[in-house]
């Protein structure tokens, strides 16, 4: 392959898109005021968009490479992809929780207190419970996790879909 194309302009703008769509869309949720109740519509559509922009990337790497691509081409995109997007989940997710709503957490945590109390826990097991979960709500942890989280899902999506996709020269019979 004499003429590798730039994967780093495909790579931006699709995670760029991906965190901006995740973002727009938790806005929305958050502004209907159904941001718990609705919280699986904003994970699916995640996922979904998770799914579409890592083929858009890999399928436009690909066309732009003349129909060639790798599996680790592939999986470079798709991860890149996702990275990028989680870095504005990031930087959404502690804007949203610090600056547009700091009682956002508190308000999930009573409606968890409320799940454990309708589950029959104890006092002392909520006590419990409400001092792990409190461990979790830094910036830091919370970032972690983003980030981990993304990792994972875009290493299996990326992986799954630059394995069907790819195509080396040699196999061009």
């Amino acid at each position: 392959m004499e003429n590798q194309v730039n994967s780093k302009s495909i790579i931006l703008n699709n995670g760029l898109y991906l965190g901006v769509l995740g973002a727009i869309v938790g806005l929305c949720l958050w502004a209907s005021g159904q941001y718990f109740e609705l919280q699986w519509v904003g994970n699916l559509a995640g996922f979904l968009a998770t799914v579409f922009f890592i083929i858009i990337g890999i399928k436009k790497f690909k066309s732009e490479n003349g129909g060639f691509m790798t599996w680790g081409q592939g999986l470079k995109i798709g991860m890149g992809i996702v990275m990028v997007s989680a870095v504005i989940t990031v930087i959404y997710t502690l804007l949203l929780t610090n600056v547009i709503d700091p009682n956002l957490q508190a308000e999930g945590m009573a409606i968890q207190e409320q799940a454990w109390i309708d589950q029959g826990l104890s006092s002392d097991q909520i006590d419990s419970a409400k001092e792990m979960t409190e461990k979790f709500q830094s910036p830091f942890i919370i970032s972690g996790i983003i980030f981990v989280f993304a990792a994972f899902v875009g290493f299996v999506i990326s992986a799954i879909t630059a394995a069907i996709m790819k195509k080396s020269e040699e196999q061009d019979y």
